[in-house]
């Protein structure tokens, strides 16, 4: 499909710079379940659209402040180099992309801190693969004492980040350190709006996909046929999907907390159905007509015009409803992308 399918225009003053306080005031765009059905809801109220027996899944991985500011000499010849993490290779290496890449070369040392450097062992265009000089635990306190949160660029561009961000940019699920970037719906959730729930009989499970730094990367491409992935690390436990399985089994609905937590599952479910353990790299790309496997609801924020997160969400419901679904939260002034508000997105009723 032509990437262009997938634009919109969205007014500056619709992203979010601040999240909703608290976190489960955000608004909640309802979608479907029939067709060209909204309705505008809270978050707060989410325990209204579902029913005892569904399942709730989040993505429990935890921001690492993976945005790190370094010096590379050569000589007399210095240059400030800033790198975001993206994907740990071993202990002690990570890929990252780095600004201005142009200036690294295999060979080259990073220093970026008096405890911390690393070389770069090879490029590709402006991501970089690093060998740090710290490894484990300890190269993990030492990103940490210098590392600041990597706030999305259409955040970043209009503010600094702060104090605040580093609770903000966290779920409340957040357990796994290895993301770069927020599983953003997960950042609704409250402990009173989980008691809500739990009270109704909705469950909840936790996955892990570590989010990497690419999925804020415009596409390069003019079909999506052509576009590559980036890929994620993650992993389903063998508790997850006994659950999610044997709700399946007594009619519940699982309901994805998010893209990441969808893909995820897509990932580790089988073409019956059934959802497996797993664990690796998950490069899965959805669009339309792609056959959902896993999951029968989705929570998710509102994405970027032609990213990969919207061509998902037009996958799930359909491009013409998600085009009318976007206008309506804009002219309705909803709040968009990570600190932004959520929708709720259900299949339409004669879906197979």
């Amino acid at each position: 499909m032509r990437v262009d399918a997938f634009d919109f225009d969205l007014p500056e003053a619709r992203i979010a710079l601040r999240p909703a306080r608290p976190r489960d005031a955000a608004r909640l765009l309802v979608i479907g379940p029939e067709q060209g059905v909204l309705q505008d809801a809270s978050v707060s109220a989410l325990a209204d659209w579902l029913v005892p027996g569904d399942v709730l899944v989040f993505n429990d991985t935890k921001v690492i402040p993976a945005r790190l500011s370094g010096t590379r000499s050569r000589g007399d010849v210095v240059a400030k180099i800033e790198i975001t993490l993206h994907q740990r290779l071993s202990p002690n290496e990570w890929l990252a992309f780095a600004k201005p890449a142009k200036r690294l070369a295999p060979g080259d040392r990073v220093q970026f801190s008096e405890a911390l450097s690393a070389e770069v062992m090879g490029r590709e265009g402006g991501e970089v693969h690093f060998q740090f000089s710290q490894t484990g635990a300890m190269l993990d306190a030492a990103i940490a004492a210098v590392g600041v949160m990597p706030l999305p660029p259409y955040i970043a561009s209009k503010r600094a980040t702060d104090e605040a961000d580093a609770a903000d940019y966290q779920t409340y699920f957040a357990r796994e350190p290895g993301a770069v970037a927020a599983p953003t719906a997960g950042l609704h959730f409250t402990q009173s709006l989980l008691d809500s729930l739990e009270a109704k009989g909705i469950g909840f499970a936790k996955v892990t996909l570590h989010v990497g730094a690419g999925t804020f990367l415009p596409m390069s491409v003019d079909d999506t046929d052509d576009h590559k992935m980036h890929s994620e690390v993650g992993s389903v436990s063998e508790a997850t999907a006994d659950m999610l399985n044997t709700t399946r089994k007594k009619g519940g609905r699982i309901i994805a907390v998010g893209t990441t937590s969808l893909r995820l599952l897509e990932s580790a479910t089988t073409e019956t159905g059934e959802v497996q353990p797993w664990s690796g790299a998950t490069d899965i790309f959805i669009t339309p007509g792609y056959r959902f496997r896993a999951i029968d609801v989705l929570m998710t924020n509102f994405h970027l015009p032609k990213s990969t997160l919207f061509m998902l969400v037009s996958a799930f419901r359909s491009l013409g409803e998600m085009q009318n679904a976007y206008a309506h939260a804009i002219q309705a002034e909803y709040r968009f992308y990570s600190y932004g508000d959520a929708c709720l997105i259900f299949p339409e009723k004669d879906a197979s």
